[in-house]
C-alpha cells in the first residue's frame, strides 16, 4: 500500500483465542488508530456472532456493533450493542417508510440481546441489513472527497475500472432505517459488489472474516488516497492563495482569543484549541475558502461537531489591524447567530429539539487559521479535527473536478431532487434541511440528555499562582475535580510541572497546562496569560497562594533589599497580576475572579516577621481596593489562613528547626522535613480554637468557594481559614 500500514497482528489475533467479539474489538482498534481512516468517533463496526440465547439455550445469530458514541481507536468488548438478529430483520415489516423513520429509534432497545448495556446507534440497521459477517462503515477523508464531488458517480466508475473492483455508489440518504434497506437492495441488485459509496457520506466495505473485512477496508482506502491525490497534480489547491498570512499569527490568535471567547459566549463558555498550521493558514487564505466555508460539511460525522457550517472571518492582514479584527469578530459573531437562527426556524419541525447554543463551534480567520471551542479542550481539538477533516474533503473534491459540468448531482436520489444540493467548485454540500435533520435528530438528542451533568466549574479557565507547592497545589487539585480547566504558574517551573502531572491524573492531560511565572515581572506574568490564553481561550479566574517570607538575620536585622523584596513579591505582585488578568477580564466582557492569599498576621502583630506582616496587611487592603476598582465584571476576595506548614516553600528544613528551638519542641535531627513540620503544625494547632493544624487542603477548600458561583455575592472580602484564632478575630 502507498498511504496506510497493515497493522494486523496474527499472534496478537491468535492470542484473543477465536473470542469474535474480542477480534472485532482488535479490528476496530486498528482501524480507528489512523484518522485518515475515520475520525475521533466516527465510523462503525460489526460482527455477526453465533451465540447461545439464555432464554432458550438455542444458538442464534447477535449483531454486534458499534453503540452510540463510541470511539473505534478506544473501544473495549463491553461498547459494543448487541442485539438479536432476527428481531431487528423482523422491523421491516413494522417499518412504515421514511416519514416515520425516527420512531424505529424505539424499538432498539427492545432487540438487546443478553446483558448488554451499549446503546445502539443510528447505524444498526445498515449493519444489520447486509448479509455479510463483518462489515466496517468508516469516514476516510478520500472517500468522502469522492463520495462529495458532483462528478463522484462518474468519477468511481473511473476508481472501479483502474482498481478492479465493483464498488457501488448510492446516493444521499441520511443514516437510518430507510438507508438500511437501500444497503440490503443494492448488495440484491448487485451481488458482486465489493463496496459502496455512500454520497455525500462514507464507505461501506466486509468480509468473511475479522481479517478479510480490515483488510478490504485499509486496501479500497489506500487506492481511494492514491486515486484522489493524484488528481491534485498541476491543480491551485483551493483555487490558490488570495490573502497573505500574518508574519506572527499565533501572537494574534493569542492577543485577540479571549475577545473571541467572550463574543461567543451569549450562551454558555466554552474551552478553545488554536490551529495555526501551515495548512489550515493556507486553506483560510485561499480565492475558495470563503465560499467552501459558508457550504458546511457533508459527512454526518462532521456536521454534529462543526454545526452547519463554520463563522468565516474575512480579515486582511497586511492593511488592516487587530483592533478592526475585534470589531470584524463582532460583527459575523451577531450576523452568525442571527443566521443560525434563521435555518432553525426554517428546518425545525413540532417534534424538533429546541435550539441549541446558536454560536459556531468552528470560527476561521483568514491571515491567522482555525479556532474551535467546545465544553472542554478535549471536545474543542476533536471539532477542529473533524474541520481538518472537512477542509481535506473540500480539497479532494475540488481535485477531482473536471472541466465538462455535470447536469445532475448524483448525491440527489432523482434529477429533480438535484436543486436541493449546492456545489462550488465539484464540492457538494448538504441541503440545509438534510444538515438539520442530522444536527438535531431524536437519537443524538438522547445521546446529549444521556451526559451526565457538568462540573460547577467546568468551562471555567483559572490561573494557579503559586501552585507548584502547599495551598496552590491543593487549590490546583481542588479546582480540577470541579471540572475547571488549569494554568499552572510558580516561579520554579518544575515543580508547577509536578502539579500539571497530579491534575492530568485527575482531569486529564488536555485540562492543564503548566509555565514559569516571576511576580516581580509583568512581562512574566502578561507571558503567563498569553499563554492561558492560547492553550484554551482566555481566563475565567486568577488564584495567588505564592508569597515570600524572610527572616531577619541572628541580630534581628532585615536589609532593606530584603524588605523591598517582600513588598515586591508580596503586594506589588498581586498588584501586577490583577492588573494583566484585568486585561484579559475586560477583553473577554464575562465575570470572573480573582483570590489572593493573605495571612492572620495582617492583624495579628509578631516580632521578627514586620516586612512579611506588613505586607499582609496591605494584601487585605489591596483586595477591597481592587474589588472596587474591577467591579461590577471581576470579583475580588481573599483568604487568611493562620500558619500553614505542610507542603509550605516557606518552612524549609533551615527555617523548621529554628522555630522548634524558638518554642522548645523536642525533635530530632534524623527526623524528616515532614515529620518536623508536622510537630511545629501541631505546636500551631494549639493556639487556636479548634486545636486542628491548618492544611492546604483547609485553605483550598475556601478559595474554591471563593473562585466559584456559590460565593456569587461576595466581593472585597477576606475569609479566615485560621482553626479559630482569637487574636486575628474580625476589629
Amino acid at each position: 500500500m502507498k498511504y496506510l500500514k497493515d497493522l494486523w497482528d496474527d499472534q496478537v489475533a491468535q492470542s484473543l483465542g477465536g473470542d469474535t467479539l474480542e477480534l472485532l474489538r482488535y479490528r476496530s482498534n486498528l482501524l480507528g488508530a489512523d484518522l485518515r481512516i475515520t475520525n475521533f468517533g466516527g465510523g462503525n463496526t460489526s460482527s455477526k456472532l453465533d451465540l447461545r440465547d439464555p432464554f432458550t439455550g438455542n444458538t442464534v445469530k447477535v449483531l454486534a456493533v458499534k453503540g452510540s458514541g463510541g470511539d473505534l481507536g478506544s473501544i473495549k468488548k463491553s461498547g459494543f450493542a448487541l442485539l438479536y438478529l432476527d428481531r431487528l430483520n423482523q422491523l421491516q415489516s413494522v417499518y412504515r417508510g421514511e416519514q416515520h423513520e425516527d420512531e424505529m429509534v424505539a424499538f432498539y432497545p427492545i432487540c438487546a440481546f443478553g446483558e448488554s448495556k451499549a446503546p445502539a446507534s443510528i447505524d444498526t440497521p445498515l449493519h444489520a441489513f447486509l448479509p455479510f459477517a463483518h462489515v466496517d462503515h468508516l469516514h476516510p477523508d478520500w472517500a468522502i472527497a469522492l463520495a462529495a464531488s458532483a462528478n463522484g458517480k462518474a468519477k468511481l466508475a473511473e476508481f472501479n475500472k483502474r482498481y478492479n473492483h465493483n464498488i457501488v455508489w448510492l446516493p444521499w440518504q441520511r443514516p437510518g432505517f430507510e438507508l438500511g434497506m437501500m444497503l440490503n437492495q443494492a448488495v440484491k441488485d448487485n451481488p458482486n459488489t465489493d463496496g459502496i459509496i455512500l454520497g455525500s457520506h462514507g464507505l461501506f466495505t466486509w468480509g468473511d472474516t475479522q481479517r478479510e473485512s480490515y483488510v478490504s477496508s485499509i486496501t479500497i482506502i489506500d487506492e481511494l488516497g492514491e486515486f484522489v491525490t493524484g488528481h491534485h497534480q498541476g491543480k491551485k489547491l483551493f483555487g490558490g492563495t488570495q490573502l497573505p498570512a500574518h508574519s506572527e499569527p499565533t501572537e494574534v490568535a493569542a492577543a485577540i482569543l479571549p475577545y473571541l471567547r467572550g463574543q461567543l459566549a451569549t450562551k454558555r463558555r466554552t474551552i478553545a484549541h488554536y490551529d495555526g498550521s501551515q495548512e489550515m493558514i493556507g486553506f483560510v487564505n485561499s480565492l475558495d475558502a470563503k465560499s467552501l466555508a459558508h457550504l458546511g460539511t457533508s459527512c454526518p460525522d462532521h456536521f454534529i461537531r462543526t454545526r452547519i457550517r463554520p463563522m468565516f472571518v474575512d480579515w486582511h492582514a497586511e492593511n488592516e489591524t487587530v483592533e478592526e479584527l475585534r470589531g470584524k469578530l463582532a460583527g459575523t459573531a451577531e450576523r452568525y447567530r442571527a443566521e443560525y437562527a434563521d435555518y432553525y426556524n426554517a428546518c425545525a419541525e413540532p417534534g424538533s429539539p429546541a435550539l441549541r447554543d446558536p454560536n459556531p463551534s468552528v470560527v476561521l480567520i483568514a491571515g491567522l487559521g482555525m479556532f474551535t471551542f467546545g465544553k472542554n479542550k478535549t471536545e474543542a481539538r476533536i471539532t477542529g479535527e473533524f474541520y481538518v477533516n472537512a477542509k481535506n474533503v473540500m480539497a479532494g473534491a475540488t481535485a477531482l473536478a473536471d472541466s465538462e459540468d455535470v447536469e445532475h448531482l448524483p448525491q440527489a436520489k432523482s434529477p429533480e431532487d438535484s436543486h436541493r444540493f449546492t456545489s462550488h467548485k465539484n464540492y457538494v454540500a448538504l441541503p440545509p434541511s438534510e444538515a438539520f435533520r442530522i444536527e438535531y435528530w431524536a437519537l443524538e438528542e438522547a445521546k446529549l440528555q444521556r451526559m451526565p451533568p457538568e462540573k460547577e466549574l467546568s468551562r471555567k479557565i483559572f490561573v494557579v499562582v503559586g501552585g507548584g507547592s502547599g495551598i496552590g497545589r491543593a487549590t490546583a487539585l481542588k479546582l480540577a475535580q470541579g471540572g475547571a480547566h488549569l494554568m499552572i504558574a510558580d516561579r520554579n517551573e518544575e515543580s508547577a510541572k509536578e502539579t500539571a502531572e497530579l491534575v492530568a491524573k485527575l482531569a486529564g492531560a488536555e485540562a492543564v497546562a503548566s509555565c514559569a511565572l516571576d511576580l516581580q515581572n509583568r512581562a512574566s506574568i502578561a507571558a503567563a496569560f498569553k499563554k492561558t490564553a492560547l492553550q484554551f481561550g482566555g481566563v475565567d479566574g486568577v488564584v495567588n497562594t505564592a508569597a515570600v517570607f524572610i527572616a531577619p538575620d541572628a541580630n534581628g536585622v532585615l536589609p532593606d533589599d530584603q524588605w523591598k523584596l517582600t513588598f515586591d513579591i508580596n503586594v506589588t505582585g498581586n498588584y501586577l497580576l490583577a492588573d494583566e488578568a484585568g486585561k484579559v477580564f475586560k477583553d473577554q466582557n464575562l465575570p470572573a475572579v480573582i483570590v489572593l492569599t493573605s495571612s492572620a498576621n495582617a492583624v495579628v502583630p509578631k516580632r521578627g516577621s514586620e516586612a512579611y506582616d506588613v505586607s499582609k496587611g496591605a494584601v487585605n487592603h489591596l483586595i477591597r481596593e481592587l474589588a472596587v476598582g474591577m467591579a461590577p465584571l471581576v470579583r475580588v476576595n481573599g483568604i487568611s489562613p493562620a500558619t500553614v506548614v505542610e507542603g509550605s516553600t516557606m518552612f524549609p528544613r533551615e527555617r523548621l528547626i529554628p522555630s522548634l528551638n524558638k518554642y522548645k519542641i523536642a525533635f530530632n535531627e534524623s527526623e524528616t522535613t515532614d515529620e518536623l513540620r508536622t510537630k511545629l503544625a501541631n505546636f500551631y494547632a494549639k493556639r487556636t480554637l479548634t486545636a486542628q493544624p491548618i492544611t492546604p487542603a483547609d485553605c483550598a477548600n475556601a478559595i474554591y468557594w471563593l473562585a466559584s458561583d456559590q460565593s456569587a455575592k461576595t466581593s472585597g472580602h477576606v475569609i479566615p481559614v485560621d482553626g479559630g484564632l482569637p487574636e486575628a478575630f474580625l476589629r
